[in-house]
């Protein structure tokens, strides 16, 4: 079986967001997955001929005003020279999104991320963690800290820069792309066993 291809589509403002489609990257590469990382404000026409031979798509977005960013919007509007298509029909999704608040209303934009896969036809993956740091004894350096069951989450400082990104969302981060990996390769076999 092929290692499955997983695409990270994604847009950062101000690093902090890049600092967790890194910990994405990293996490489905160390569970065998082939990754590209694609800057969706930089996007060549090869990036998108990547996006379409990819098993998996993952979304990640900074949360402004509410929502996933204007570039990332752009981006989004773009996509629907494949939705015409179906050009993404039956991959993987999954989505990110950091903001300086703890909630921030990133619930928004990772729900306008599963929006836009639900057009294309796609099959979304939640995160599959059970909250943390949510009683007496946790800590906020628990995982899913933030208690996002739709993707991972994280919050960062507005006065710090992407050094500031905490420890536990990058590890949040990484579980989403081991995950998002996994499930694309469940995903493969299954297809493979079909037309056997």
């Amino acid at each position: 079986m092929p290692a499955p291809v997983v695409s990270i589509a994604y847009h950062s403002g101000f690093g902090h967001t890049a600092v967790l489609a890194e910990a994405v990257r990293a996490g489905a590469a160390e569970a065998g997955a082939t990754v590209h990382l694609i800057k969706v404000d930089e996007i060549t026409e090869a990036q998108w001929e990547q996006l379409d031979a990819s098993d998996a798509i993952v979304f990640g977005s900074p949360t402004y005003m509410g929502t996933a960013s204007g570039a990332f919007h752009v981006f989004a509007e773009a996509t629907s020279a494949r939705w015409a298509t179906r050009a993404w029909q039956d991959k993987i999704a999954a989505g990110f999104t950091n903001s300086a608040s703890k909630s921030g209303d990133k619930l928004h934009t990772l729900q306008f991320f599963t929006v836009l896969a639900a057009q294309h036809g796609m099959t979304w993956v939640g995160l599959n963690l059970l909250p943390g740091w949510n009683s007496s004894t946790a800590s906020e350096n628990d995982l899913n800290r933030l208690g996002f069951f739709l993707g991972a989450a994280a919050q960062s400082n507005n006065d710090q820069g992407p050094e500031g990104v905490h420890k536990a969302d990058v590890a949040t981060a990484e579980h989403l792309g081991r995950r998002i990996a996994e499930q694309a390769r469940v995903t493969l076999a299954g297809r493979a066993a079909l037309s056997a």
